[in-house]
């Protein structure tokens, strides 16, 4: 009876202990099945205003509360310097050279509304992948890729034909014209080429009324009088354009749908964040991807009642900390909800900061890094945050020094969620997920291409046995690195031309012994320094073959606006309408 008591109470026990190991497993399991997914991209933020990377001087507790409770990279890398294509590269995780979202001419950032050029329709963002694995899926800020192709209401490059099933921000940008008195960020990008325009056609006006009038030319007048009128027309259409930038491009749509024409900067962020908490109050039953773009601290500068003259840096300073708040309302909205355990969330930035914006900034926002935004291949510019939470998932407090990419977004949450890669292209972005979870101690990408427009202007090699992180810089930018100087008034260094200084041999550097660039190493001071450079070759012509010719979404032809694909609320050109009813003005 004895023996048949102890066998029967071993079963038991073995049962309750199988049990709790399947219990164990299932809610494992599902804190990962079809997870939702909070993406925060900051705009310009420079990776050392941040407190938990290093800055003792700003205030960022919600940001930094991202890192004590999950994990922080510190060699988290933008696939270029500048919005538009940097962002192309985070939401299709390939290089924007591969879907024609960037270019070597002065112009590398999409300028009008209405334009045709834009993320190309082609492309499969994260966001339509989750979308068709069931996700509510919704874009709350700043989209800077692209509205319409042929008409204005085709849509093909907007949020909502990749992926997105509600939007609710800007199309576009926050820039100086958004801000009455602040400047001008398109006159300086455009005008001088529209004056040259303007000056040879006057210039081939001229010279058919001097063959007319000495007889050098058998022409009639109504030629000349049809290139007079062009002229005039032209310049009309163009120059009267300039007053009317805020207007056309300083736009807020929900959806489809213009709702505020033009934005009031005042009270904007606060209206994104409401929406972004809405969105996640709405879904909070089912998987969502939510991908809040703010738009701070993108210059002009915001000035919201609260948050003016409380910082230490100046309104540079008040508008990193009112941003941390704003990530502190969304972080407090899901804990509230009780959807920690079932969300991660990934803090960024779109690129570094701008260093050149020295009107509205103080300080050194891009900590011991060269360079800054819009600087080709410098870190400054390139690196950024990368804070990752998930509770009872992620480790609290790891931090990890392996070189990623902010296009390892795309395979992450496409995993993550049950999708499937593309197999029809090539995805330069790798799972994150081993890493973040120490599975692996190694990133997967030993080498990393930077870009400035379509010139490769730097490679960056973590060699599979080795600590060492080389970089090599065939190009650089002709700037001053405290900024005093600078590369252009606009603050984006070309990337061709006597613009940049070549490099033979290239530049290179052990980021690993010497983050900040400083010293570059030679063969005298790296006795491999031919060895690791002729690595370093073989991977950029390796890399060269996966390229392929494709349209150039910003060239001047797609990038120049037209009228006939400005979104309007009202009859255009008599557009505007008030905050959020979408009444016509």
């Amino acid at each position: 009876m004895d023996v048949t008591n102890r066998l029967y109470r071993m079963l038991v026990l073995h049962a309750l202990g199988l049990s709790s190991v399947l219990v164990t497993r299932v809610m494992s399991t599902d804190s990962k099945s079809q997870p939702n997914f909070v993406v925060i991209m900051a705009d310009d933020l420079g990776i050392g205003d941040v407190g938990c990377y290093g800055n003792d001087i700003l205030r960022t507790p919600n940001i930094d509360r991202l890192a004590q409770e999950g994990v922080r990279l510190t060699h988290h890398i933008a696939a270029a310097p500048l919005c538009t294509p940097s962002r192309a590269a985070f939401m299709t995780g390939r290089y924007p050279v591969r879907s024609g979202m960037d270019n070597s001419h002065r112009v590398r950032v999409i300028l009008f509304n209405a334009g045709t050029g834009g993320l190309p329709p082609n492309e499969t963002t994260f966001a339509k992948l989750l979308q068709q694995e069931g996700y509510s899926t919704g874009i709350v800020g700043k989209w800077h890729l692209g509205v319409n192709c042929e008409s204005r209401e085709d849509w093909c490059h907007h949020p909502l034909s990749h992926g997105f099933g509600y939007f609710y921000g800007t199309p576009f940008t926050n820039f100086l014209d958004c801000k009455p008195g602040a400047g001008s960020n398109l006159l300086v990008d455009v005008a001088a080429v529209l004056s040259r325009i303007n000056q040879a056609l006057a210039l081939g006006l001229l010279s058919l009324v001097a063959l007319k009038l000495f007889g050098l030319a058998s022409l009639g007048w109504r030629p000349i009088g049809c290139l007079t009128i062009l002229c005039l027309l032209f310049f009309i259409s163009w120059f009267s354009v300039f007053g009317y930038i805020r207007l056309w491009n300083c736009i807020a749509m929900r959806d489809f749908k213009v709702v505020q024409q033009p934005i009031q900067l005042e009270s904007f962020p606060t209206r994104l964040t409401h929406e972004a908490l809405a969105f996640i109050k709405r879904n909070q039953k089912k998987p969502f991807l939510l991908f809040v773009s703010l738009l701070h601290v993108h210059t002009p500068l915001f000035m919201t009642k609260g948050f003016v003259g409380n910082s230490k840096n100046g309104l540079y300073g008040d508008n990193v900390e009112e941003m941390d708040w704003h990530v502190g309302q969304i972080v407090n909205t899901i804990d509230e909800l009780g959807l920690a355990n079932r969300t991660l969330i990934h803090f960024t930035s779109d690129h570094g900061g701008s260093i050149e914006e020295i009107r509205e900034r103080l300080g050194d926002c891009n900590g011991i890094y060269k360079g800054g935004k819009g600087m080709a291949g410098w870190e400054g510019g390139i690196r950024v945050p990368g804070l990752f939470r998930w509770p009872g998932v992620l480790t609290a407090g790891r931090t990890i020094d392996e070189p990623t990419s902010l296009m390892d977004i795309y395979p992450t949450l496409a995993n993550l969620a049950g999708a499937h890669l593309p197999q029809d292209r090539v995805i330069d972005g790798r799972d994150l997920m081993p890493l973040l979870e120490a599975k692996v101690r190694r990133s997967e990408h030993e080498f990393l291409f930077h870009y400035c427009g379509n010139e490769l202007h730097a490679v960056r090699w973590h060699p599979r046995a080795s600590d060492s992180v080389w970089k090599a810089h065939y190009f650089t930018p002709v700037f001053s690195p405290n900024g005093s100087g600078g590369c252009h008034q606009s603050g984006v260094c070309p990337c061709w031309g006597t613009q940049v200084t070549r490099h033979s041999p290239p530049l290179l550097f052990d980021l690993s012994k010497d983050p900040s660039e400083v010293s570059p190493l030679s063969s005298e001071s790296e006795p491999d320094f031919q060895g690791i450079l002729a690595e370093i070759g073989a991977a950029v012509e390796q890399h060269r073959r996966t390229l392929s010719s494709v349209p150039q979404q910003l060239s001047w032809r797609n990038i120049l606006w037209r009228p006939w694909l400005q979104p309007c609320c009202g009859t255009f050109p008599f557009c505007g309408c008030h905050e959020e009813s979408g009444s016509e003005g």
